[in-house]
């Protein structure tokens, strides 16, 4: 068993509270100002919400939901849910009625928590026969719109009940043990019905001190989170919560994507985790906004990329290559840096692969990007790159402690305290994924030379093509995408002859396009038009040059439907599901083999 500086995650926060006082903690925005609450303030409400949670009868070991966009709240809430003994479950804000009513059935939750009336309108109706629920608790007053056969408080009603009691919540917290389990947090359902993955105290606190580790070589001393991924997902409630408080670090919360860039000149973080997608939309509008500049000035940007590219690359400068790459720094990737907040270390990609293109682009502009790898089942991380050896076609060197093979069928194994305990109330579901302790990932891949975890696709996303050939369509996705005229695609092609593709054009490219040519500006009305689709056609034209014969895209249809989290098409960490897609382009993407 590791050693771990601490037993549990509660005692970790309690013990960086204690060291770091009035400081502040967390940040939000509160009338377009950023709000901070500091780490007593929150210890303080912590104490006081897990004494009035256990004063309401909560257990150890009991379930409780947590609905919250994020916010100061959310990581309190969580710790008061662990020190009161209870374990967090928690569930998405984009959750429709039937996903709340599974998990509150699912995980027989005692108690749930929500923020606020819009996100109370899915979860209240879903509490209405989830027998072994006895209260809610609700962050911001609000009016109810019905009737509810559970009991409301609210959270400042709970935090001044807690306030009277006498519960030595810290000493009892300090109990808890690393096998505990801390929270059930349920899959995002890329391939079906949400499974409740119980992560224990260990399978966190392993993340954060391996990631510790094999950071420490950029100086993480006093840090600065921007989190915008939602919390309910392991990948932030880890890397964007847990290993703040392990380091001792800030945290401020994003309002929302568009307003990203406007958030991270206020905050100027250190540190940031990400999802390709993001890392995607950044480059298109870094490129966009520079198609819009002299052609000087794109020159020079592109100079930078360029000679940025091939230092990364390994490539030889020159004398003269040096010294323009020198003055670069300066004209370009200090003016981007400063775009970023100016004093950022690394911002870590994770939740899906990223397109090494994608990757080198923010390397050779002096935006140092990590890609890592995991998944909800093992804490999540697995694997980040090492920021002295970053390999943008790797997701880097397995975390300390974590023992990572290949199976015979190319299986990515892992075992480590980082595995789950298995998943809650499914033991055949458990039983098939963890076997003699190696938790089976359903990823495929390989170790390199240097010990680097190189993934090359999903295991049930692999496209077997009628002549027997393997393809992964995330590699021909990622390559679509990385076209102007494309914001998202899907490959479809299984026991079929040769690939075809559903295509989401770039609106903004679209509606720019339809402007100058005297098109109504209508997406639908847009993809539809000859002249149109023939651009699109010579976008795939130029990425099946860069492909093998195999992955060539033949054909593709349009839509104007862009996947998203709101029409289930695309999981809360922004990957696409395509069991969804498929039940509603499967026809017409078949038809296209007539």
């Amino acid at each position: 068993m590791t050693n771990y500086l601490w037993p549990n995650l509660v005692t970790m926060f309690f013990d960086q509270a204690n060291a770091k006082g009035d400081k502040p903690f967390v940040w939000q925005k509160v009338d377009d100002q950023y709000v901070s609450t500091s780490w007593s303030e929150a210890a303080n409400q912590v104490v006081n919400l897990a004494r009035a949670l256990k004063k309401h009868g909560i257990e150890k070991g009991d379930r409780i939901v947590l609905v919250s966009e994020n916010r100061s709240q959310w990581g309190i809430a969580d710790m008061a849910i662990m020190a009161a003994g209870a374990i967090t479950v928690p569930a998405y804000t984009t959750n429709t009625v039937n996903d709340h009513r599974h998990i509150l059935n699912n995980s027989q939750a005692k108690a749930a928590i929500v923020s606020n009336q819009r996100l109370s309108e899915t979860l209240l109706p879903a509490t209405h026969g989830a027998a072994e629920l006895e209260f809610v608790i609700t962050m911001d007053g609000f009016e109810l719109k019905q009737e509810l056969s559970h009991p409301l408080h609210s959270w400042q009603e709970m935090v001044e009940t807690g306030a009277r009691l006498d519960d030595e919540i810290i000493q009892q917290a300090s109990e808890l043990s690393l096998d505990d389990t801390a929270c059930i947090i349920y899959t995002s359902g890329t391939g079906g019905t949400p499974k409740g993955v119980m992560l224990a105290h260990r399978s966190i606190l392993h993340n954060c001190q391996g990631a510790t580790k094999l950071l420490k070589s950029i100086g993480l001393e006093d840090e600065t989170f921007l989190s915008f991924l939602p919390l309910s997902h392991s990948y932030e409630h880890t890397a964007g919560l847990m290993w703040p408080i392990y380091l001792g670090a800030q945290i401020y919360y994003a309002e929302r994507a568009d307003t990203l860039a406007a958030n991270m000149a206020e905050c100027h973080p250190t540190l940031m985790t990400s999802v390709p997608r993001l890392y995607e939309m950044m480059r298109g509008k870094i490129l966009r906004g520079l198609e819009k500049q002299s052609e000087k000035k794109q020159q020079i940007f592109m100079k930078a990329h360029d000679l940025g590219r091939a230092k990364y690359l390994g490539e030889p400068l020159g004398f003269l290559g040096s010294l323009q790459n020198m003055a670069l720094k300066k004209l370009v990737r200090n003016k981007v840096r400063e775009k970023f907040g100016g004093r950022l270390k690394a911002m870590v990609s994770g939740g899906g692969p990223l397109n090494p293109d994608v990757g080198i682009f923010f390397q050779a502009l002096g935006i140092r990007i990590l890609q890592g790898y995991g998944q909800t089942e093992s804490g999540p991380v697995i694997s980040v790159n090492a920021p002295h050896k970053i390999k943008m076609q790797s997701v880097g060197p397995a975390l300390e402690n974590t023992d990572l093979k290949i199976a015979p069928d190319g299986e990515i194994l892992v075992r480590g305290d980082l595995v789950m305990k298995g998943y809650w109330r499914n033991p055949t579901a458990t039983q098939e994924t963890i076997i003699d302790g190696w938790l089976h990932t359903g990823d495929v891949g390989f170790i390199d030379e240097d010990s680097y975890l190189q993934i090359t696709d999903r295991k049930k996303d692999i496209i077997v093509n009628s002549g027997g050939d393997n393809i992964s369509p995330q590699r021909v996705e990622g390559f679509l995408c990385l076209q102007k005229e494309i914001a998202q695609s899907m490959i479809y092609g299984d026991q079929r002859p040769h690939l075809v593709g559903l295509i989401v054009p770039d609106e903004e490219f679209a509606l720019e396009w339809a402007s100058e040519n005297d098109v109504a500006q209508d997406l639908s009305v847009i993809i539809e038009n000859a002249a149109f689709k023939t651009l699109i056609a010579q976008a795939v034209a130029r990425v099946n040059e860069e492909l093998s014969n195999i992955e060539k895209v033949r054909k593709f249809i349009l839509t104007d439907q862009a996947f998203s989290i709101e029409n289930e098409q695309m999981t809360p960490t922004l990957k696409i599901r395509r069991h969804i897609i498929k039940a509603q382009y499967g026809d017409q993407l078949s038809q296209l083999y007539g």
